[in-house]
């Protein structure tokens, strides 16, 4: 588990992990995971990339992999799209 400074630096984060974060709590919303197929669907980003993406995202706690599936980590913010 990643320690809770390196959650709060999201100036660490990339462009196309931001943007695959972003589509992974608008599908939060919706209480349900988001799969890479998805993610790539809804950022126009190649999957291979949305696949690292959420790779990287899960292994610094952002994400948590629900199958083949992500969901939101843990945070203490509301999610509304």
């Amino acid at each position: 588990m990643p320690d809770e400074e390196s959650l709060e630096d999201v100036q660490e984060m990339t462009t196309a992990d931001m943007t695959v974060y972003e589509a992974v709590a608008a599908l939060s919303v919706k209480k349900r995971p988001a799969t890479a197929a998805e993610v790539a669907g809804m950022t126009g980003l190649p999957e291979d990339d949305v696949r690292r993406c959420l790779d990287s995202l899960a292994h610094g706690g952002r994400l948590v992999p629900k199958g083949d599936a992500y969901a939101l980590g843990a945070h203490d913010w509301e999610v509304e799209y």
